[in-house]
């Protein structure tokens, strides 16, 4: 095991000996690391939290630290990461909260730049990018393969769909589309699909020119919401890949289910 000298490691802390902790790290007694992580110098991981295989901890970041929010109370609440996750200097990752589900969850594969924050219980899917100082407050929801861009705040209790992609300096206060490219200008808009960055990910042409046909539908077709979901459920029975029916069919249910109303 590597472990510098002047690294403090709690007894009750779980390191495996594939594990490296480099210098002034501290690890608290209810900490599980997996195998192969890295802790490169400064790291804290404190309270109830548990992190799979072969993450690397750049100086300065503080992770499993206790919530934001006044209401805690120093409750037992936990901190989940997956595997492989490159998480760079000064992020902050807070612990859950009794009220809000209790956990704080991470997947896997995901990169957070310099300076983000993910408030308590935040729930960020896998091979997410969040660029520099991305802030998510509470309850956040960001799914599967989305970015969020530099500088960009996310509204408590927001979700971004998978697949999206916040340009930077947008502040996001409702539901970010799947698919979709969303930017602030003058106001913040959705501009139709990220269609460069879909197909960079392997999506079809018919997978993306079915998509461009919803997104008309909801951006460009002067119609309400409702009339505008009508029409999209009509592109679910048109000839085409069995994914692409899906994805419309994900669309449809995202815009249903969202409570802060989507970004148009």
């Amino acid at each position: 095991m590597s472990i510098h000298p002047s690294a403090v490691i709690a007894a009750g802390a779980v390191v495996p000996e594939s594990c490296a902790v480099g210098p002034f790290c501290i690890i608290g007694p209810d900490v599980v690391l997996g195998e192969d992580c890295v802790l490169i110098s400064h790291v804290v991981l404190d309270g109830r939290t548990r992190i799979g295989a072969r993450n690397i901890f750049h100086p300065f970041c503080a992770v499993g630290v206790s919530p934001q929010d006044l209401k805690y109370a120093g409750e037992p609440t936990e901190t989940g990461i997956g595997d492989g996750n490159t998480i760079r200097e000064s992020v902050t990752i807070s612990r859950g909260t009794v009220g809000g589900g209790g956990i704080t969850r991470l997947g896997s594969g995901n990169l957070l730049m310099t300076c983000v924050h993910i408030g308590h219980d935040s729930l960020v899917g896998s091979h997410c990018i969040l660029a520099n100082a991305a802030t998510l407050a509470g309850h956040v929801t960001i799914e599967d393969y989305a970015t969020v861009g530099a500088f960009s705040p996310v509204h408590q209790f927001c979700t971004v769909g998978a697949h999206a992609y916040i340009g930077g300096g947008t502040i996001v206060t409702q539901d970010v589309l799947p698919y979709s490219l969303t930017s602030a200008r003058r106001e913040n808009k959705a501009f139709g699909i990220n269609k460069v960055g879909l197909a960079r990910k392997g999506f079809s042409p018919e997978r993306l020119a079915l998509l461009q046909k919803a997104y008309r539908l909801l951006l460009a077709a002067k119609l309400n919401t409702s009339a505008a979901l009508e029409k999209m459920k009509e592109l679910q029975g048109q000839p085409g890949s069995e994914e692409a029916t899906e994805d419309i069919a994900y669309l449809i249910s995202f815009i249903e289910r969202s409570q802060r109303g989507v970004i148009k």
